[in-house]
């Protein structure tokens, strides 16, 4: 009997975003174009429910091998809703205020822990939140134009927010960081790509051209070996915490792991034959 933990669960249907599959590839749009795809209460929720659960989809015959999040529209994503979110904070106390902190942490989360390789499309805007949402996807492609922007210190706030210093000088390092957290100034496309936060960056003029960019690259890894590449995404946020010999032995076990796995030998009789590996 399979274990139930492993079984490939049914996706919610989301109400305050757009999911569809397409060649293997998941898409998640924002859908807020008029408010520059800013995010609600109700945003922030049904986004970490649905990273806790996507990568379950995978397991299913034709499921999502890789995502990509975009913002429909001229705008990736904007940050906070100020009309949803930033004024009825000032109605909370403390522990109201806590409660919405950790939802917001939780879905950056939920993004590192999903499996599947993560593809942001970022477009013009990619402010606060939505700057931390486009630093926890895996791999970022920027039009020429855009730019992120860490803003939470200029208005009033630590620029340490839902785990943007700890994510931020993993990926681009300390001294960088430090600028860009502690000034909120904006980064635009060509600074980003010179410091490892930018993936590709492509020319926009026009609107679809990041979009499509995005999805390329997200089709070319859901059409490679989808356990290892699983597997790859799990060790590198698991050893961000480890000491070298551990992540030593960490990387040992994994590839064994691997080793056991039909698409190794696969790779290898593709190989021999000339041919492309047929992925399990």
């Amino acid at each position: 009997m399979s274990d139930p933990d492993f079984r490939p669960l049914p996706l919610p249907t989301p109400e305050t975003f757009r999911y569809e599959e397409r060649d293997q590839v998941g898409i998640i749009t924002l859908d807020r174009p008029d408010r520059f795809n800013a995010l609600t209460f109700a945003v922030y929720r049904e986004l970490a429910d649905f990273f806790a659960v996507i990568d379950r989809r995978s397991l299913a015959e034709g499921g999502a091998r890789s995502l990509v999040l975009r913002g429909e529209g001229k705008a990736f994503c904007s940050g906070g809703d100020v009309e949803d979110i930033i004024t009825c904070l000032f109605d909370r106390d403390l522990e109201g205020m806590l409660r919405f902190t950790r939802m917001t942490g939780e879905l950056i989360a939920n993004m590192r822990r999903c499996q599947l390789p993560i593809v942001a499309s970022i477009k013009r805007v990619a402010a606060g939140a939505g700057a931390v949402m486009a630093l926890a996807s895996d791999l970022r492609v920027m039009g020429e134009r855009s730019f992120f922007a860490f803003l939470f210190p200029q208005v009033g706030l630590s620029g340490a927010d839902m785990g943007s210093a700890w994510l931020l000088p993993r990926t681009i390092g300390l001294g960088p960081a430090n600028e860009i957290l502690m000034t909120g100034d904006r980064v635009p496309a060509p600074r980003c790509l010179e410091l490892g936060l930018a993936t590709r960056v492509v020319p926009d003029e026009d609107p679809s051209a990041v979009d499509d960019a995005a999805f390329e690259l997200a089709a070319k890894l859901a059409a490679g070996p989808h356990f290892g590449l699983r597997m790859t995404k799990k060790m590198i946020q698991q050893e961000l915490e480890m000491g070298f010999v551990d992540a030593i032995e960490a990387e040992a076990q994994a590839q064994a792991i691997c080793m056991r796995h039909p698409d190794f030998k696969e790779a290898n009789d593709a190989w021999l034959q000339k041919r492309k590996p047929a992925w399990k």
